[in-house]
């Protein structure tokens, strides 16, 4: 890759999507965008971003190509299909980065073919922190990839957040289900323990300040426990998100024989609240499962 600063390809202009765009450009980069939603295009369109026609435009035009949507079906078909990476007649593109939660096995299947047809590098890149870490660039990015490939696209990954390398190709992914498994199932813990403060009639507010110095403290804590307490389910991430990302864990749970039954918990709890009709919504709006005795 040139020294040259590169140009960023981004596929995906949704709630990540654009706080990870908004960064890269006010890092100085310029970004070519693709989403398959006309609003999400010209929306990014009138932040700065350069529109594209396909995820093979793109392709043509960046250096780097990164991908953050929302399934392992779509990061395939963003690689595989019509319009796809593959079906590029000019690779400008040297390295794909998949920012999206996929399972391991699609991730080492869609690298294996961008090498083999493309002589592309891929690197597993999964995130933590939302979009507002992505915008201010601190996210926890988790990756895997070639020791060459990781070099590559380093001084890019750190204008993002803390970039780890974790190993091969799908060890980014692997380290995102471990995220999974604790931070998924602490929501449903913190709502549990606002349901608790509650029903005591202590200032709920005060809960993260007062819990900080101790073991309970968290960063979780002090994110959601407040938008828990105003029922700001308002969404930075959707239900919807969360319940894909549990079935995932709990796919690759049974492939490894594991007995998860924290997570199992977590992930039962989410397919009510998706059932009532609520995976539009934060993730956090899985305090609504609780019946709440005050009929807030």
């Amino acid at each position: 890759m040139s020294t040259e600063q590169p140009v960023i390809g981004f596929i995906g202009l949704g709630l990540m999507g654009t706080g990870f765009t908004q960064r890269l450009l006010a890092s100085g980069y310029r970004v070519v965008g693709f989403d398959t939603a006309p609003a999400r295009l010209s929306a990014a369109s009138s932040n700065g971003v350069e529109t594209a026609t396909s995820p093979a435009d793109v392709f043509g035009r960046a250096d780097v190509s990164l991908i953050a949507v929302t399934t392992p079906a779509d990061v395939a078909t963003i690689v595989e299909g019509e319009g796809g990476f593959l079906s590029a007649a000019a690779a400008r593109t040297k390295i794909v980065v998949d920012h999206s939660t996929t399972d391991v096995a699609t991730t080492r299947r869609l690298a294996d073919s961008l090498a083999a047809e493309q002589g592309v590098g891929f690197v597993d890149a999964p995130v933590s922190g939302g979009p507002g870490a992505a915008e201010t660039g601190t996210l926890a990015i988790m990756a895997g990839g070639t020791a060459q490939d990781i070099e590559a696209i380093r001084s890019v990954m750190e204008r993002l957040g803390r970039f780890t390398h974790m190993g091969d190709v799908g060890a980014g992914q692997a380290t995102k289900l471990v995220n999974q498994a604790l931070v998924l199932t602490n929501y449903c813990v913190i709502a549990e323990a606002l349901r608790i403060a509650e029903a005591y009639g202590i200032d709920a507010a005060k809960v993260p300040e007062a819990l900080a110095p101790g073991h309970a403290g968290s960063n979780l804590l002090a994110a959601i426990f407040p938008r828990m307490i105003t029922r700001d389910f308002a969404p930075r991430g959707y239900a919807r998100q969360v319940l894909k990302d549990l079935e995932m864990l709990n796919d690759a749970a049974h492939d490894k024989k594991l007995a998860l039954p924290m997570a199992g918990q977590a992930l039962t709890l989410y397919r009510l609240l998706n059932a009532a009709g609520d995976g539009e919504l934060d993730g956090t709006a899985i305090l609504k499962v609780w019946p709440d005795p005050s009929g807030r």
